[in-house]
């Protein structure tokens, strides 16, 4: 397809803002409206009409898979060869590939190891019992990690800054030195540090940063109201010179400020030309009207209303309830009911509520349900719920990772005490204690207190365990020279067998078949190893696919620290939170527990304030196609006791027309 025939597939809006190429464009795109298919014409457009080569265009996302979509739409725009020449990658990818390049001018070296949320959880209980000389249970710790990340995500930690009278800033202030020494220290670096560094990097080294200001001269970022000030200055710090910078994104799906992100970016990006997309191609006019009529309520937004070609649509339901246990029965009723009515398919179907906690009377509720299917009747509705155990996150697979993370960096200290003693092999708590006291004391890396034990057993330990201490030593040596000279995958296998990986999962676990489970989970490490390998071959030769590649790669895929992927495909009814649904679209959606302390919710209120909280309502209500109920209960139980419960406020703010109000235990 040439481009000009891909343009008259655009309706106007969508053209003028593929067409409209040069300097700062702000491409407002209400929900359903098109805007990958805007952001990849417009790419293609770039590189049809001669304006830009694809090397030098570079597309942000905030998910891998936002970034595979428009590779592939992009592959059928240019075709496979050009379209692999624009960089298409997350703000993290980004940023790894800068850092892999460079981070030895900011005083690591280039095989760095990639920390995630759970080492840092652990790195910080570790500082914070040498600050507070607290060596039994520790209190929570949620409120200075909490503050670290937003801290750094906004690009504001100054530990010369004042802080306040409270005790905690200062705590916190201390905790996050630490945790900059301990990193650069083990020679890590974590997702929040990996955008930190590269901002650094190129405000402290010039021409760095023109070296990519001269290569990427188009700058395109998707989702722009997710952004925080880390990623805006890194935006302004590449776009400064050449100053086609184009964003897309809706300041009215702005969902994630307890993440840090900055709504103001998009509401103040200044000195642009905005164009607005507001013909919705997902859900009918009255599903559309109900949301406007509920965001427009917000202040802070710049002015839009979606309307769609699509005729039709069904008024939405209503209903209050007695109980949540009711609530749950009526939704399930309705579920059976909606299926049969609208020859739908469960995976057409999604149960979406503000809090995680709400499920669980509907899986109930959904598992007590019998349904008619032909001539049989059978008890259940199929369901998936959405956000279940990462397979990074697995503890059998982060083991593996950790042996691996030590193999190449001996520094990383967060892997090392995690493996030392695993399979056991007689490097017990006491040991163990002595080497990490010193390695406190005198701030020594862990691997070079262990090393210098081995030498001369400053430390007196028993035969037994410095003879381990002495095995574990050569295990990793050995571990060393296999993978510098081997491939990643045979590789893998022998330390797999070589540590005897199995004994520790029987050590583990009783049952066999959760061993068998975890085995399977192993035996897939090994094959998506393997099939790493198999694309990379395609383009490197085996002794250039290198195992660091892999340990930063690999994480990265999980698009941590924002969203989880987004892949439903099973004939299965979908429940899932406000947050984890936006990005997807159903034929019919279930609203639940609209209720004044569940959405808008307590604490959010405080925390991000009326607002953000009327923006995930109305990203709720705009992931329904065709039929849309919305819910609650009179009363739900709060810390164990029965609770009279308020409509949402939001609820009044859709136009009554537009709504059907039923009895909660007879289906329409």
């Amino acid at each position: 397809m040439t481009n000009s025939s891909s343009l008259n597939t655009l309706n106007p809006e969508q053209r003028k803002a593929a067409e409209t190429v040069q300097g700062r464009v702000l491409i407002l795109a209400g929900a359903g409206c098109g805007k990958t298919l805007v952001l990849t014409m417009r790419m293609a457009h770039l590189v049809h009409s001669g304006i830009a080569k694809p090397e030098e265009i570079l597309g942000l996302t905030f998910t891998n898979k936002a970034a595979a979509e428009m590779r592939r739409r992009m592959a059928k725009l240019l075709g496979e060869e050009r379209s692999k020449k624009i960089t298409l990658c997350t703000f993290h990818s980004f940023c790894l590939m800068v850092l892999r390049k460079d981070i030895q001018h900011l005083g690591y070296t280039k095989h760095f190891s990639l920390y995630d949320a759970h080492d840092i959880h652990r790195l910080i209980t570790q500082i914070s019992r040498t600050l507070l000389e607290h060596e039994s249970v520790m209190p929570s710790l949620s409120p200075t990690i909490n503050a670290i990340s937003k801290a750094r995500s906004q690009g504001v930690f100054d530990e010369n800054s004042p802080v306040n009278d409270q005790w905690h800033d200062q705590f916190t202030k201390d905790v996050h030195k630490r945790l900059q020494d301990s990193l650069r220290a083990y020679n890590a670096v974590d997702f929040d540090n990996l955008l930190c560094l590269t901002v650094e990097l190129f405000m402290k080294k010039p021409h760095i940063l023109d070296e990519y200001q001269n290569r990427f001269r188009y700058l395109m970022i998707d989702e722009y109201q997710d952004t925080n000030p880390v990623q805006y200055q890194l935006a302004a710090h590449l776009s400064n010179k050449h100053n086609n910078l184009c964003v897309v994104g809706d300041d009215d799906q702005s969902i994630y400020g307890w993440r840090g992100a900055e709504v103001r970016n998009i509401l103040e990006f200044d000195k642009a030309c905005v164009i607005k997309l507001q013909q919705n191609y997902r859900s009918t006019n009255t599903i559309l009207n109900a949301a406007n009529a509920v965001i427009k309520n917000n202040k802070m937004r710049r002015d839009k209303e979606l309307w769609s070609a699509i005729e039709g649509g069904e008024s939405l339901e209503v209903f209050h309830a007695p109980t949540e246990i009711d609530e749950a029965q009526a939704v399930a009723d309705r579920i059976v009911k909606l299926k049969e009515s609208k020859n739908l398919s469960w995976k057409d179907i999604a149960i979406l509520y503000r809090s995680n906690s709400l499920s669980r009377q509907i899986e109930m509720a959904l598992l007590k349900k019998t349904w008619k299917n032909g001539d049989r009747w059978i008890q259940g509705v199929p369901y998936q719920i959405f956000g279940g155990e990462e397979y990074y996150e697995r503890r059998e697979v982060k083991d593996i990772m950790a042996y691996l993370r030590v193999i190449l960096n001996p520094f990383d200290q967060e892997a090392l005490l995690r493996i030392i003693n695993l399979p056991r092999r007689g490097i017990g708590e006491e040991t163990l204690d002595k080497l990490t006291s010193l390695n406190r004391q005198e701030g020594i890396p862990l691997w070079q207190v262990l090393q210098r034990q081995i030498l001369n057993n400053t430390l007196e330990l028993t035969d037994r365990s410095q003879k381990a201490l002495e095995q574990f030593s050569n295990l990793m040596s050995e571990a060393k020279q296999k993978f510098e000279n081997g491939n990643l995958r045979e590789s893998v296998k022998w330390l797999i067998e070589r540590v005897d990986f199995k004994r520790s999962i029987h050590e583990e676990v009783k049952s066999e078949k959760m061993r068998a489970f975890k085995w399977e989970n192993v035996e897939e490490f090994v094959s998506a190893i393997g099939d790493y390998e198999d694309n990379l071959h395609k383009e490197l030769r085996p002794q250039d696919i290198s195992l660091h590649d892999f340990l930063t790669t690999t994480p990265l895929g999980q698009d941590k620290p924002f969203r989880q992927e987004k892949n439903i495909q099973e004939e299965k009814v979908t429940l899932m939170t406000f947050h984890s649904a936006k990005g997807l679209e159903f034929k019919a959606c279930f609203l639940i527990g609209l209720e004044d302390h569940i959405i808008p919710h307590e604490k959010s209120l405080k925390e991000t304030g009326i607002e953000e909280e009327r923006r995930l309502m109305y990203v709720a209500i705009t992931r329904a196609k065709r039929y849309l109920t919305l819910s609650m209960a009179k009363q739900r139980k709060r810390v164990g006791k029965d609770m009279p419960s308020r409509p949402s406020r939001f609820l009044f703010e859709i136009p009554k027309e537009l709504l059907h109000i039923s009895q909660w235990n007879c289906p329409p």
